[in-house]
């Protein structure tokens, strides 16, 4: 990170991924970029914020929880969605309880994509998606993704593409159920309002520059994330498909930043 609050974007470059994004988001990379993400500094770093864009369909997956992964931490992660394409789809949680065999089997043959629940999903979409959760993501997706800080992904399953598969260790993790459908809502996109007060972070949706009403349910440092416009934070203009660091709400001017997401630490009680 910056000294002046900026974060670095960090480009990765996807088979899912797209080759016509804006230069203002991918610079002059031409190659198929499939995630941008934006890592805070201390005392957010245990915090992972990401833009997805998909072309076609990302891994059947599964992350797993603290107990069972090898760095000790766990990814739950939540997702809102920016722009849907048509028929555009994602999968979270089977369409009924299954138990770990059935699923090992299931990732061998392929059938496992057809034991997912597959939701048609729209702008504005969000879901929260816990540890555990074996899911997937169609094609023609935009959107952000605040994660816990740890890239431990187990694939179950890659529509044959040449990566490794994570079979066992995936198995060991997957959560053999439905996902709750409360972890799952459409936003008005012009209110403010707390979307997780989770145990490993905090995210809320501020519209219209009204930070105030977030204001006494976050403390301490924050991750802005300006979706339309621009944010100041202590002089540094920040534009929408960027991102920044303030060491606390009061430093940051979202007048010109009709809609934003802030990321913080788990609320305080």
């Amino acid at each position: 990170m910056n000294s002046n609050g900026a974060i670095e974007p960090r480009l990765l470059v996807k088979p899912w991924g797209r080759d016509d994004l804006p230069p203002a988001l991918v610079g002059d990379c031409d190659e198929a970029v499939g995630e941008i993400w934006f890592q805070p500094g201390a005392p957010l770093d245990t915090i992972l914020t990401k833009y997805l864009f998909t072309s076609a369909k990302l891994s059947v997956q599964v992350h797993p929880t603290g107990k069972l992964s090898p760095t000790g931490l766990g990814k739950d992660e939540c997702w809102l969605i920016l722009d849907a394409a048509p028929g555009a789809q994602l999968a979270t949680g089977f369409r009924r309880d299954i138990g770990p065999d059935e699923i090992r089997e299931a990732a061998k043959d392929g059938s496992i994509e057809d034991l997912l629940v597959w939701r048609d999903v729209a702008a504005n979409d969000f879901l929260y998606v816990p540890a555990g959760t074996v899911h997937a993501m169609g094609p023609g997706l935009t959107l952000v993704e605040v994660q816990q800080s740890t890239d431990i992904t187990y694939r179950l399953y890659d529509y044959g593409r040449d990566r490794p598969l994570h079979l066992e260790e995936a198995v060991e993790s997957a959560i053999g159920g439905e996902h709750p459908k409360e972890l799952r809502r459409a936003i008005d996109p012009s209110s403010t309002q707390m979307l997780v007060e989770g145990p490993w972070f905090s995210v809320a949706q501020v519209a219209g520059g009204r930070i105030s009403e977030v204001r006494n349910n976050s403390e301490g440092a924050v991750q802005v994330i300006p979706l339309d416009g621009y944010c100041v934070i202590g002089g540094l203009k920040v534009a929408s498909g960027s991102s920044a660091q303030a060491f606390d709400l009061g430093q940051v001017d979202l007048s010109d930043c009709p809609r934003c997401l802030v990321a913080g630490l788990p609320l305080k009680r």
